[in-house]
């Protein structure tokens, strides 16, 4: 009489990641896009000093509790109503017009979380000048940034947390 093993089922099936690597996926999202774009408008709004890091530190952390969570509802949001709306558009291009959309957006936040860190609340005046001009010289960052990320990782990203 012959033997043979049996495998266990268990140990071929294929496991969805647990929901701790998917925070570390969204996380390093986060810090990829947000540190970018913070440490950019920090330098833009006050130079490189001794105290650059300390605060491109706190405009980043400032951005990460608030405009980001916001930030990935919406697109959330976007590309579930690009979807419905633009059934026909492949996702490839449905991705490029929610990565230029989320790239204002966010950006728009971003540089008013730093504008705020850099020149306070005191004087509105210069807090929308340094917003405004935050916004428009980091926003060629952002915008290849949200292209490059919308088409290549934003994509697989969904995937895995899908699974």
């Amino acid at each position: 009489m012959s033997t043979t093993a049996v495998l266990p089922v268990t140990s071929l099936e294929a496991k969805s990641p647990s929901l701790f690597l998917k925070v570390l996926a969204v996380m390093g999202m986060m810090t990829l896009m947000g540190g970018s774009i913070t440490g950019l408008m920090t330098y833009l709004n006050q130079g490189y000093s001794e105290l650059f890091f300390d605060q491109w530190i706190r405009a980043f952390f400032t951005a990460a509790v608030t405009v980001m969570p916001l930030g990935f509802a919406f697109m959330a949001l976007l590309t579930k109503l690009a979807e419905r709306f633009l059934p026909n558009t492949s996702e490839k291009k449905r991705n490029v017009l929610i990565g230029m959309t989320m790239a204002m957006v966010m950006e728009s936040g971003m540089a008013l979380s730093t504008a705020v860190n850099s020149v306070g609340f005191a004087d509105t005046s210069k807090l929308v000048n340094t917003w405004l001009d935050t916004l428009v010289s980091a926003l060629p960052l952002a915008l290849l940034l949200m292209a490059v990320v919308s088409v290549t990782l934003k994509p697989r990203v969904e995937r895995f947390l899908k699974s």
